[in-house]
């Protein structure tokens, strides 16, 4: 691969960094293709997290949290956090500090209500709504709490 003449990997890595966290991954899928060769590439991503400016725990927390004001429940966002290279501690760990702050029934409740008017009349209306709810990535009992509950006074 050829090596950009323009800027090193580390200056495109901070380039990057500098907008939003990024997983390991995916700076390593960037900065390739920028065509920086793997191995300046692996050798820059080692430094930077050894300086702490990329680390896959932060990122993981920060998508979290995004995703979750976005109303995606847990099983959409753990294939998520894997598509983008980050391993199975990590994401228990996210999960894990997100658990306090994010009750997923009443999650996936205020994302049905807001979709929405009410919970339907015919199967048909009742089908789509648990579809939305499993696009989301909600599990079965959040979608069946959500349906019993989503549109409750509070």
């Amino acid at each position: 691969m050829r090596e950009t003449a323009e800027s090193t990997p580390r200056e495109d890595a901070i380039r990057l960094l500098a907008r939003r966290e990024y997983a390991r991954r995916e700076l390593r899928e960037r900065l390739t293709a920028k065509g920086h060769a793997g191995e300046d590439v692996d050798a820059c991503l080692l430094e930077l997290e050894e300086q702490g400016l990329q680390s896959d725990a932060r990122f993981a927390e920060s998508f979290l949290r995004a995703r979750v004001a976005r109303g995606q429940g847990p099983i959409k966002l753990r294939a998520e956090l894997e598509r983008r290279g980050i391993d199975d501690d990590t994401a228990r760990q996210a999960f894990a500090e997100l658990a306090s702050e994010v009750d997923w029934f009443q999650l996936a409740g205020d994302v049905l209500s807001r979709r929405f008017p009410g919970p339907g009349e015919t199967p048909r209306e009742r089908a789509r709504r648990e579809r939305f709810l499993a696009g989301r990535g909600f599990d079965f009992e959040q979608l069946r709490h959500a349906l019993a509950h989503a549109w409750d006074e509070n």
